[in-house]
């Protein structure tokens, strides 16, 4: 018998540590080399395990394992031959004395959700006895809680005669509590956001925006825009070009503290939040400064699909010297937006809506939205903060003198 053990490999500088999510191979089945037979969640990204040989694989860790780099995963049983025609290598479990449960199928109702579909389900409420599986086994995979839908409201029950009072629904009233462990991307952003908090000196600033001639550049070139790059001109876009442009007016926003030194970027590189299931990441669009606005345009496309789908590489993630963050896609109209650490100040957009304002006496109604810039007092100056956030308004409503680089 020649055995392999398959250990957490080296993932990056800064990790040191793993969650085992999820099994993508069954124990004792019989796996290929390079063939992924797990997840590992780590701070930053999920990734997936390949095998380093053919043969039966053993498990020797369980889902929701924390695992330390270099530890053991699983077994890889090398002397096991492939089985005839591909079918799986592991016998079927043999019937107990006892009157047994039947198994599982594939495509049955019922069947144990993954981390990741679990979380998913929590949220939109769906119960998992109503979600088909079609994992191994019958499991709820990520994909399967993605595409299931609430149930309906059930009809409610005929109504007691009149005299009597009504039965009280007591599943109505329930009291049960459910106790999960944090995914470890989860953990990660708690941490991270406390230290933030506590290690920073955070102030926010706000103002608002006036984008009555964004929205009318829009409406005007979007269509030949689209015919052109084939990528619609969003938001995002003009207030990332914007804020790259204020950062390279104003570097000290654009600095951190190292220690007892201020290291200031010669760049921007521009952190866009994007939220997923298992939580927020924020990875950079670099050279923001130097980009064209479909180019930021196809750089933030490429960078949430591959977020929300859980294929971002580390090195996709790593730095950013500012954030920008839109609260206003969930309906925020106002929020104080926490530092990305160790960059020193994050934007927050919000919400936009017509409001009545005064302009040259009169008063129009306009779509407006606030703006937050948070920031570490400690490397900006309350006066530098408020410059960079007025001329970020200024840039964006006079998109104009964006466009042209005055």
């Amino acid at each position: 018998m020649s055995v392999i053990e398959m250990k957490v490999p080296t993932i990056g500088e800064s990790i040191t540590e793993v969650t085992l999510s999820q099994w993508l191979k069954g124990d004792g089945d019989y796996v290929n080399i390079d063939e992924p037979i797990c997840e590992f969640e780590s701070d930053k990204a999920t990734l997936e395990f390949p095998s380093e040989a053919s043969g039966k694989l053993i498990y020797v860790a369980a889902e929701g394992d924390d695992l330390e780099i270099g530890a053991i995963v699983a077994k890889i049983d090398t002397s096991v031959a492939a089985p005839a025609g591909g079918a799986p290598s592991t016998p079927a479990p043999a019937a107990t004395t006892e009157s047994a449960a039947p198994a599982v199928s594939a495509s049955s109702p019922g069947g144990h959700p993954s981390p990741a579909a679990a979380k998913i389900m929590r949220e939109k409420g769906v119960d998992k006895n109503t979600v088909t599986g079609t994992g191994k086994g019958g499991r709820i995979t990520k994909a399967d809680a993605m595409a299931s839908t609430p149930a309906a409201p059930a009809a409610a029950k005929s109504s007691a005669p009149a005299v009597q009072r009504p039965a009280v629904a007591t599943e109505s009233f329930s009291r049960n509590q459910r106790t999960e462990k944090m995914s470890r991307m989860r953990r990660t952003i708690a941490s991270r956001l406390v230290s933030a908090k506590n290690e920073t000196a955070m102030l926010t600033t706000f103002n608002e925006v006036d984008l009555s001639k964004i929205q009318k550049l829009r409406k005007t070139y979007q269509e030949k825009f689209v015919e052109k790059h084939g990528v619609k001109l969003g938001y995002m876009s003009l207030f990332t070009k914007a804020c790259a442009t204020a950062l390279m007016e104003m570097p000290m926003v654009n600095a951190y503290i190292d220690g007892d030194n201020v290291i200031f970027n010669d760049y921007a590189d521009i952190s866009i939040a994007i939220s997923t299931p298992t939580g927020l990441v924020v990875p950079p669009v670099k050279n923001c400064e130097s980009l064209g606005f479909a180019d930021i345009e196809y750089a933030i496309k490429e960078l949430a699909g591959k977020a929300r789908e859980g294929k971002l590489t580390l090195e996709e993630m790593k730095g950013g010297t500012f954030t920008i963050t839109n609260g206003g896609i969930f309906g925020s109209m106002l929020s104080t937006p926490i530092i990305n650490k160790p960059q020193s100040a994050i934007l927050g957009m919000h919400a936009i809506q017509d409001r009545a304002v005064v302009v040259n006496g009169e008063v129009v109604v306009r779509p407006m939205m606030y703006l937050a810039l948070s920031y570490d007092h400690r490397v900006i100056d309350g006066s530098t903060s408020v410059t960079f956030l007025v001329r970020v308004k200024e840039l964006l409503e006079d998109p104009m003198t964006l466009m042209m680089g005055i």
